[in-house]
């Protein structure tokens, strides 16, 4: 609907922000209107299959040296500051939010109400703002979307406000370059310009949300994959880039809750979002059918080529990035729960791709563990994964999401370790990286066994098997597990050389240790003593 047919609330709402429409404002679009509009304009085109495919200019991904937290009184003493969380002051959020409107008075604009949180009792009202049609649908897709009846009385908690065109200027407006994100707690505003990248709406609002939920309400927030078997049983995945999280948490036999970002209450598992954004590099109808079907009408495909003469889609190109992207709405999925609400979690598991082959294939956490594991959010990447990996390189990312933790990991850890406590949750380090040596020497591990061993601790046949502890780390290791060798799964009896492995092992616990001491002063005894000894 067009400006002339919009409800007076939010023409009046656009208004009081500071915004005075010269050109038409859309309301609530659906996709097919959305879609003709991006393509009309000559920002997009159709592919072969009917989605919308865009490209999203200068930034293919998150630019986080360029995103901002206003410091004032609520945040000056709760956020923790760090490289991800970088103060700006207020004065410079108002005085580009109204440079922000001026721009934006003279531009066509799409406006969207959505809500995030799929629990009503924690759910917050979000207006979003765009300058293309196509951002507009990414936000349709990504958030949940209201039925016509809560639109009536629609007032938005949050406003986001994105605008790629727009540029700050660094010399006065306290930015490090052109573009930006700049999220007020106070003002409940986030800021986004100078980029077209989607993934800043998405992650702007699961910052704010790592912000508000544990504050607000006690509730977990937490990056991770989580899904619930037919007995109601929900189980959550976190892991960073390439550790399986994706494919480990799309199993047929269990409904997918959501991909990427969820609360944990005290009954529940919640989805922020009422869409996912999967990674399309190297996607194949073979391994990841529901991704691959997803990519129909509705669906917006980020930054993607076609094969030469045709409007079929090439995944296996990095030509532009290797950060191809989709969004789809969450029912584009067969399997996936409607709502996306799940029972308290029985089983979490931190997954991480150890490229040295140290850590186990499967291991249980105590609380403590499980506190230090969380913190730390290690994986190892691969050498040639990126330009100038030459060997295995560790990765450390608090909580599997250091860029978007407003607060302290510990504070986050704690929740975990109390709900952890509470529950009886039991908690598996899954190593889906090497066994018998590091990269180059050692083998992958076989996703047949690593889906063995999730599925046997979700059955619960771990509970009556053997364990040991593991030499450096402390973590209990099995010494039997369905459809899996048992010679596997001790890493150490792995190795041809039981010396270096554990040379190689107490290599990897000292960077463990070195990471974690910009934690310690912020954590618990109990999260202490879990450290792997050196």
């Amino acid at each position: 609907m067009s400006l002339s047919t919009m409800t007076e609330a939010p023409v009046k709402a656009l208004v009081e922000l500071g915004l005075h429409p010269t050109q038409p404002v859309y309301y609530q679009l659906l996709p097919s209107e959305l879609s003709k509009q991006a393509v009309g304009r000559g920002e997009a085109v159709l592919n072969d299959t009917g989605a919308l495919v865009i490209k999203t200019g200068k930034f293919t991904g998150r630019s986080p040296k360029d995103k901002f937290t206003v410091k004032d009184a609520l945040t000056a003493d709760t956020v923790n500051w760090n490289d991800f969380n970088i103060a700006i002051e207020e004065r410079f959020f108002f005085q580009l939010k109204e440079k922000m409107m001026k721009y934006l008075s003279s531009k066509e604009l799409w406006v969207r109400d959505c809500y995030a949180c799929a629990e009503e009792k924690y759910r917050l009202s979000l207006r979003v703002i765009n300058e293309d049609p196509a951002s507009n649908l990414f936000c349709y897709n990504m958030f949940i979307r209201p039925n016509e009846r809560q639109l009536e009385n629609f007032k938005p908690h949050w406003n986001i406000i994105q605008a790629p065109g727009f540029k700050a200027n660094p010399a006065e407006d306290g930015t490090r370059s052109e573009n930006f994100a700049v999220i007020s707690f106070t003002h409940k505003t986030i800021l986004i310009g100078g980029t077209g990248y989607t993934g800043e709406i998405k992650k702007g609002i699961f910052t704010m949300l790592n912000f508000v939920l544990p504050h607000r309400a006690n509730v977990l927030s937490m990056h991770c994959s989580a899904n619930m078997g037919k007995a109601g049983d929900t189980a959550i995945f976190f892991g960073l880039s390439g550790t399986g999280k994706t494919t480990l948490s799309a199993d047929p036999n269990r409904l997918l809750i959501g991909d990427d970002e969820h609360g944990w209450t005290d009954d529940s598992v919640f989805n922020f979002e009422g869409g996912c954004y999967a990674k399309t590099i190297d996607l194949s109808e073979e391994k990841e059918p529901e991704i691959f079907h997803a990519i129909r009408p509705g669906a917006l495909v980020e930054n993607t080529i076609f094969f030469p003469g045709t409007t079929s889609i090439d995944f296996t190109s990095k030509a532009i990035t290797e950060n191809t992207r989709v969004s789809y709405p969450l029912s584009f999925i067969s399997n996936a729960l409607e709502p996306s609400i799940g029972k308290t979690p029985k089983n979490i598991f931190f997954l991480t791709a150890d490229a040295y082959g140290i850590l186990p294939p499967i291991s249980k956490l105590n609380p403590g563990q499980a506190m230090y594991q969380f913190i730390s959010g290690y994986t190892a990447k691969v050498a040639g994964t990126e330009a100038g990996v030459k060997e295995p390189q560790s990765t450390f990312s608090a909580c599997f999401g250091a860029p978007f933790l407003p607060l302290h990991p510990g504070k986050y850890a704690e929740m975990l370790g109390k709900k952890m406590k509470e529950h009886n949750v039991n908690i598996w380090l899954v190593n889906t990286g090497w066994s018998g040596g590091p990269y180059g020497v050692g083998q992958r591990m076989k996703l047949a066994y690593t889906r063995a061993m999730i599925t046997a601790a979700l059955e619960g046949k771990l509970n009556s098997v053997e364990f040991e502890a593991h030499k450096t780390f402390g973590m209990m290791m099995p010494k039997d597990c369905p459809g899996v060798p048992s010679e596997l799964l001790n890493p150490r009896h792995a190795w041809a050389d039981e010396t270096e492995y554990d040379l190689k092992a107490t290599q990897l616990a000292k960077e463990f240790v070195q990471n974690f001491k910009k934690y310690e002063s912020g954590v618990s005894e109990e999260i202490l003593a879990a450290a792997p000894k050196i």
